[in-house]
């Protein structure tokens, strides 16, 4: 009816109207936001996606680097970092958890995880623990196997160094595949023959 198209028309051109005003807004703070010289960023109160999306485009366009956090639709919300206090993933790991960014805590896990690295390095520096249990197998079955039959066993498991290796006189052969394909069809036409 052309009643409810009327009322729809209005309501189209009220949310218009709105996030015209909303973009206004975010405008204003995202440039207080840059005035301000002691803050790095900003977090925005929870919005919803149309409202988060202006706001990221405004934070672009004014050179800012801007993302969402927050599980659910209706907590999500927006921080804005000025473009040299851009977070590193450490950070944003901080906020996906939903916990406060802390660099003095973050770089005292940096200086544990440096002196873990550096005693692992130090322990493989030192030489690897020997592989394998503690007491040997054979000295468990000395009494079945005797102390030369394990020997001869290991001795006499060497790897065949042929397997997987292409002959020399197969790598001397340059003709093409097709080349190759002809002859064999050749040989069997050959051999066809001479049955018939």
């Amino acid at each position: 009816t052309p009643e409810q198209a009327a009322r729809m028309k209005k309501l189209q051109e009220q949310e218009k109207r709105q996030k015209v005003e909303f973009r206004k807004r975010m405008e204003q703070e995202v440039s207080q936001f840059i005035q301000a010289t002691g803050e790095p960023r900003r977090r925005f109160q929870p919005m919803n996606k149309i409202e988060r999306s202006i706001l990221h485009d405004v934070a672009e366009v004014a050179g800012l680097t801007s993302f969402s956090f927050g599980d659910d639709e209706d907590s999500r919300y927006v921080m804005v970092f000025k473009k040299e206090f851009a977070p590193s993933d450490e950070e944003l790991e901080a906020y996906r958890r939903g916990e406060e960014w802390d660099p003095a805590r973050a770089e005292e896990r940096r200086r544990l995880r440096e002196l873990a690295a550096q005693q692992e390095e130090a322990e493989l520096e030192c030489g690897p623990a020997p592989p394998g249990p503690p007491n040997d197998y054979k000295d468990k079955y000395r009494h079945l196997i005797g102390s030369d039959a394990a020997k001869a066993a290991a001795r006499t498991m060497e790897a065949n160094k042929a397997y997987g290796c292409v002959p020399v006189a197969n790598k001397r052969d340059t003709r093409s595949i097709e080349e190759a394909m002809n002859e064999i069809r050749a040989k069997k036409r050959l051999r066809q023959a001479e049955d018939e």
